[in-house]
C-alpha cells in the first residue's frame, strides 16, 4: 500500500482527493492536515510514502513544511508533491530546490494524479510535463525571471565526464532506460551513474538533479520545449 498524507487548508479539496485516492486498491490516505505545521507533525507520526502539499496555507506554509519534512532524517523515505493552482509559480521552484519530488496543478486529471502518486512512491520525480520544466527553466536558469547568476552545485567538480552527461540527460527528462539507449549502455549502468551523481551532488532525488543542472547553466530552458 502507498500511504498518503493530504495537506491543504480547504476541507473540500482534501475530501475530493481522499475520495479519489482511497478508491484505489493500492493507495491509502493515512492523515489530513489543514496547515503546514500539522502536516509536519503528522508526517513525523505517520511516515507516509507521499505527501500532497498545498503551497499556500495559513501559519507555516507548504514551502516551509516541505523544507522541514525533507530535512528530517527519519522521513528520508517520504516524498513531497506540491499542489498548486498556478503553473508558473516561484514557490513551486523553491519547493523543488528544497527537495520536493515534483508538483501537480490542482485541476490535473484524476488519472494523472494517481499516476503521479504511484510514480513518486516508486522513487521517480514528477518532471515529465513540459509545464514543470518551464517552471524550473523560468526560475532556475541564469538570467531567468530572477536574473539569478549561475550557481555551481557543491560536488559538481567531482563528477566524471560521463556523470555530467548523465546529469544533462536527467535534466532533459529522460528515464534510466532512455539514458541507457542514448548512451548505448545497460539500464543498470545508467542507474548506477544516476545514483553516483545524486550522491556526489547531495541530491535527494532526480528533481534536485534537474534543479542543479539548470542552476549550473548546464542546460537552457529552450532545450526542453
Amino acid at each position: 500500500m502507498i500511504s498518503v498524507l493530504l495537506a491543504d487548508d480547504q476541507a473540500l479539496v482534501r475530501a475530493g482527493f481522499r475520495a479519489l485516492l482511497d478508491a484505489e486498491p493500492d493507495i491509502e490516505v493515512v492523515a489530513e492536515a489543514g496547515d503546514g505545521l500539522a502536516a509536519v507533525q503528522l508526517a513525523g507520526r505517520t511516515r507516509p510514502d507521499v505527501v500532497l502539499m498545498d503551497i499556500r496555507m495559513p501559519g507555516v506554509d507548504g514551502l516551509e513544511a516541505t523544507r522541514r519534512i525533507v530535512a528530517d532524517p527519519s522521513l528520508a523515505g517520504t516524498r513531497v508533491v506540491i499542489l498548486t493552482t498556478f503553473e508558473l509559480d516561484e514557490y513551486v521552484f523553491e519547493a523543488l530546490r528544497t527537495g520536493a519530488a515534483g508538483f501537480l496543478v490542482k485541476d490535473t486529471e484524476p488519472v494523472e494524479l494517481l499516476r503521479g502518486v504511484r510514480a513518486v512512491a516508486a522513487g521517480d520525480a514528477l518532471l515529465s510535463p513540459s509545464v514543470t520544466r518551464r517552471v524550473i527553466g523560468e526560475f532556475a536558469a541564469p538570467g531567468g525571471a530572477r536574473n539569478r547568476p549561475a550557481v555551481v552545485p557543491q560536488g559538481l567538480d567531482q563528477l566524471t565526464d560521463r556523470e555530467r552527461e548523465v546529469l544533462v540527460l536527467v535534466a532533459e527528462g529522460l528515464s534510466n532506460d532512455e539514458i541507457a539507449a542514448r548512451l548505448v549502455i545497460s539500464p543498470a549502468t545508467a542507474k548506477t551513474h544516476v545514483s553516483r551523481t545524486m550522491v556526489k551532488l547531495g541530491a535527494r532525488d532526480r528533481a534536485q538533479l534537474v534543479v542543479h543542472a539548470y542552476e549550473a547553466g548546464l542546460i537552457r530552458p529552450g532545450w526542453l520545449g
